[in-house]
């Protein structure tokens, strides 16, 4: 069996009074598809954001590849190129072109030379469908399109792992669609992928698991087909019946 990309260990995270995780074990092994579903402040955000290290953790530990990134002495931007992730709010410069952000991480972070950024920034945008639009500013784009563009950016720094908060959240429901599929295609690649997401069918459909999350606990997780199918937990039930009756 695979070793674990990523562990998390009794994570804990408080906002002053507020315990938004409370003592989360989990793990991503390479490969998989993990949807992470749930209620609005059920703490799905936050914990992708302390995987990240854009939140600190109050307690527990993050490994990856065994290496305690929670540590003192960590350096953030060196695990976010490892560990990307991609925004509800798209999270681009907006003086900047579609090229241009595609670029920049890569010459910053990854010490690439100009010309190799940009080839590789360029087949990244062609292939989620963006490599047309290189010299258009994000304010000349669709909501749709900003985000095929902030996942190509994100490609572009070749992550072992991709993060996504709620992709589709900030977009008109006719956008979707494309960052969907965009989405899908990834996971048929078999780039590994954390998902926190209201779109239940993309769970179910393409996910290798499901992660159910209420009041900063993982309450039940499994095959997407056990989870929407037969799902042990009274709060699971419940929140997915709504779905599950369409």
């Amino acid at each position: 069996m695979s070793e674990p990309i990523i562990e998390v260990r009794h994570l804990s995270k408080r906002f002053g009074r507020n315990e938004v995780l409370r003592d989360l074990d989990f793990s991503v092994l390479p490969g998989e598809v993990i949807s992470i579903i749930g209620a609005s402040g059920s703490g799905k955000s936050t914990l992708l954001r302390c995987i990240n290290l854009l939140e600190e953790p109050t307690g527990g530990s993050i490994l990856f590849h065994g290496q305690e990134v929670t540590a003192p002495g960590t350096d953030p931007c060196a695990l976010r190129a490892r560990v990307g992730m991609v925004f509800q709010g798209f999270n681009l410069f907006n003086n900047m072109t579609v090229l241009e952000n595609c670029v920049a991480g890569q010459r910053k972070v990854l010490r690439r030379s100009r010309e190799e950024a940009r080839a590789n920034a360029m087949a990244h945008l062609e292939k989620v469908g963006m490599a047309s639009y290189i010299n258009a500013k994000p304010r000349q784009l669709s909501g749709g399109q900003k985000q095929r563009v902030a996942i190509a950016r994100a490609l572009a720094m070749d992550p072992e792992v991709l993060l996504f908060d709620e992709p589709t959240s900030a977009l008109d429901p006719q956008m979707v669609g494309e960052v969907l599929e965009v989405m899908r295609q990834l996971a048929a690649e078999g780039l590994t992928m954390l998902v926190v997401t209201h779109e239940m069918a993309f769970a179910r459909d393409v996910s290798s698991r499901v992660v159910y999350m209420a009041d900063g606990v993982i309450c039940e997780q499994g095959a997407p087909a056990q989870l929407f199918g037969a799902p042990q937990n009274p709060r699971t039930r419940e929140f997915l019946s709504r779905f599950n009756s369409r």
